[in-house]
């Protein structure tokens, strides 16, 4: 009994001794998991300040908003776009004194806010007065002043854009394509952002016109010929050596079973080269073109140009689509070749390819927050260009600008020719809806073409023909910046 009660005395603490060594490994594997559940947590808030302040669930804000008066929003020379008032009875309104202009792309600050309100609120509702500035409001009582915010925006060239594009729904963006910033940015229908809050339920329930809806990130259309340059690039990527022996001779139809392709209110072309289909826009020739493209190689492009993905962009955004496999019929090759059938583009995406051309195949990020100042004009933080990646080669890019001005001085953009400066764009009339006929304008370019300063896309829903309305439009903005 002795021996056996031994046994077992040895055999008890031994399981005593594994257990309590299974219950140390498990303390400290929670241990661990713990703090680094914490470090997680703690470095998620220090690199992610702006997003958990602006999320609605996070009561910060308010706690910022009942000490800190909203900041500022300046254009690039000084100009105030958005200002914290006190009515006569002491509350705070938020003022936009050029009403309509601004509305989308500064936005406003209540109802989910949008455009930079919402992007820079972090900054707004933050304060980094002085020291002896707060000292002395806190003596009074009074709130401190938030940190100002200044932009890339241009108001000339806002204005000018805004009022070229008149009483036509649509949108159009300015960029500085060396750099990404946006320098103006027009979406219509528009609002005035000073009285959201009378007519917001109004303005939600306004399907028809969608006037809440930043038209130049999010409208999402039909590229039209704007997209041939797309096209045009994947057939000099697939013929490196000889795409400038392409000929096609065009009768104003190009049928293939069933689908039929035709040039833009009956046109024909007759015998077309290479550049010559570009710069007349011929739908037939590129059409015949898309033909003779590798899907899956045409695929790859379409992936290197964002298509289906996300972009770059700090502000919302809607991602532009397109269908191209392997298993793509005829009928939807002939239609995506010319910018047709599904596909559908945000102007924003077009301005971006458009400015990576015009900046030897490297694309910068855009971005319309400059830099942000403390009430005693200190610089808090200041946003550089910053490179995304290149899209293009050098040599891809030269071969689509030396294109894209020829659509300028032999094609559908020769309203741009002869002046004092050089252009180079595309045009585009992108079919939409069940009427025959019924066609958005477009327009995509820069200038001047040897050191482009400026890039700009325009779409004018339901106008015609990209050449006789959007280029007239581009003219303008371009006389406004290039001649200022």
């Amino acid at each position: 009994m002795t021996v056996k009660n031994t046994m077992k005395s040895k055999k008890s603490s031994i399981e005593k001794k594994k257990t309590g060594r299974q219950i140390i490994t498990v303390t400290w594997v929670f241990t661990v998991l713990f703090l680094g559940m914490i470090g997680y947590i703690a470095y998620y808030s220090a690199t992610h300040k702006q997003e958990l302040i602006n999320n609605s669930y996070n009561g910060r804000a308010q706690i910022l908003l009942a000490k800190n008066r909203r900041g500022s929003i300046y254009s690039s020379d000084g100009e105030v776009l958005a200002k914290t008032v006190e009515d006569e009875d002491g509350n705070e309104l938020r003022e936009y004194p050029y009403g309509n202009l601004f509305s989308h792309v500064v936005g406003y600050s209540v109802n989910g806010r949008m455009g930079v309100e919402a992007q820079a609120n972090y900054y707004l509702i933050n304060s980094n007065a002085p020291l002896s500035q707060k000292a002395n409001l806190d003596a009074s009582g009074e709130k401190y002043p938030g940190d100002d915010v200044y932009t890339t925006l241009n108001v000339e060239l806002q204005r000018v854009a805004s009022t070229a594009l008149g009483v036509y729904r649509g949108a159009i963006v300015v960029t500085e394509p060396s750099t990404g910033k946006v320098l103006a940015m027009v979406s219509k229908p528009d609002f005035d952002p000073g009285t959201i809050e009378d007519k917001w339920d109004e303005l939600r329930e306004d399907n028809e016109s969608g006037i809440l809806l930043n038209r130049v990130t999010q409208g999402l259309y039909p590229p039209g010929s704007t997209f041939k340059i797309i096209t045009a690039l994947e057939y000099i990527r697939e013929n490196p050596q000889n795409y400038n022996s392409y000929s096609y001779n065009c009768t104003g139809a190009l049928t293939k079973g069933e689908d039929r392709i035709q040039c833009y209110h009956g046109s024909v072309h007759g015998q077309v080269g290479f550049t010559r289909s570009f710069a007349k826009s011929c739908n037939t020739s590129f059409a015949n073109m898309g033909l003779m493209l590798n899907p899956k190689s045409f695929e790859n492009t379409l992936s290197d140009l964002m298509f289906n993905k996300k972009l770059p962009l700090s502000v919302n955004y809607n991602q532009s689509r397109i269908d191209v496999n392997e298993d793509i019929t005829v009928s939807d090759m002939m239609q995506v070749s010319i910018g047709q059938g599904t596909t559908a583009m945000t102007p924003i995406h077009l301005n971006m390819i458009t400015c990576a051309i015009a900046n030897q195949g490297t694309l910068m990020k855009p971005y319309v927050v400059d830099h942000i100042e403390n009430s005693s004009g200190g610089i808090i933080r200041s946003f550089s260009p910053e490179t995304y990646k290149k899209i293009i080669s050098e040599e891809e890019a030269q071969i689509l600008t030396d294109l894209m001005t020829d659509v300028v001085n032999e094609g559908t953009a020769t309203r741009l020719k002869g002046l004092s400066y050089t252009a180079a764009g595309k045009t585009g009339s992108a079919e939409y809806g069940t009427v025959k006929g019924e066609s958005h304008a477009w327009f995509t370019g820069f200038a001047p073409v040897e050191d482009p300063k400026i890039c700009v896309t325009i779409i004018i829903e339901g106008a015609g023909a990209g050449g006789d309305y959007a280029v007239p439009i581009a003219k303008r903005i371009f006389d406004a910046y290039l001649n200022e």
